[in-house]
């Protein structure tokens, strides 16, 4: 894992750090943090997962966000539901606009059929990685394995389907200095891999960093916009809230 930097922000102590395209990091973010996660030079691609740190059996569960939020995809107002029906973390800013759900991540047999294969002992840091096993390296840390990947979160990546239901990739989506902000309804062990988006046309192996920084906050309130976004929302952040009470 890469180390932290503290810093003070008014009243709030923040760490940031900035991630290298193809690296893979993981931590704890608490109930009541936001994380921003930013695109520092356009066209990123983040692979992400979501895990209750308390219990990490409860996990990310694409199929219940998207249902109950009536959508194929993520931005501003939207929450991330657990498969417990509880809400890991909300989207409370997002400059991008749209963030892919439903592609998943590539894999080694992908990167070297579409990049070819550049080992640790041949390029070094500059080898070609691929999110799988960037994933499951950090799960590793954690206990976790390969029964515990999801399908995942893909933040600054655009993908939409046509009339016959093909999938299109849309390119440079994402520009310098977007970003998404997550504010953590749960104490939630994060996952993160800045690797290529599957369907990425570009032939070149070429996954861009990020920098992401967290921060203490408020919790939502009565009136907070994502919890009034979609009628389930209420729900879901009532079975969050039961577990602290």
């Amino acid at each position: 894992m890469i180390e932290h930097e503290i810093v003070e922000h008014q009243d709030h102590d923040i760490w940031t750090e900035e991630i290298p395209g193809g690296a893979h990091t993981s931590f704890i973010m608490r109930r009541h943090t936001v994380l921003r996660i930013m695109d520092m030079e356009g066209a990123a691609n983040i692979v992400a997962l979501f895990y209750n740190h308390d219990e990490k059996l409860e996990r990310y569960n694409m199929a219940d966000t998207l249902k109950a939020q009536h959508t194929a995809y993520l931005t501003q107002g939207r929450v991330c539901y657990s498969d417990m029906g509880r809400i890991l973390c909300s989207i409370i800013a997002d400059t991008c606009g749209w963030h892919d759900t439903i592609c998943g991540m590539t894999d080694a047999t992908q990167v070297r059929q579409k990049y070819g294969d550049k080992t640790y002992q041949d390029a070094h840091n500059a080898m070609h990685r691929n999110a799988r096993d960037s994933v499951l390296i950090e799960l590793g840390k954690w206990g976790c394995g390969k029964r515990d990947i999801v399908p995942n979160v893909n933040f600054f990546s655009k993908v939409t389907a046509d009339n016959s239901g093909d999938l299109h990739f849309i390119s440079n989506h994402s520009k310098p200095g977007d970003f998404v902000e997550l504010r953590f309804e749960m104490n939630t062990l994060v996952v993160l891999a800045a690797c290529q988006h599957p369907l990425d046309p570009n032939p070149n192996y070429a996954p861009k960093p990020i920098r992401i920084t967290a921060r203490h906050t408020p919790g939502a309130d009565r009136y907070d916009f994502c919890r009034k976004s979609h009628p389930e929302n209420e729900r879901g952040f009532y079975n969050t809230e039961n577990l602290f009470r």
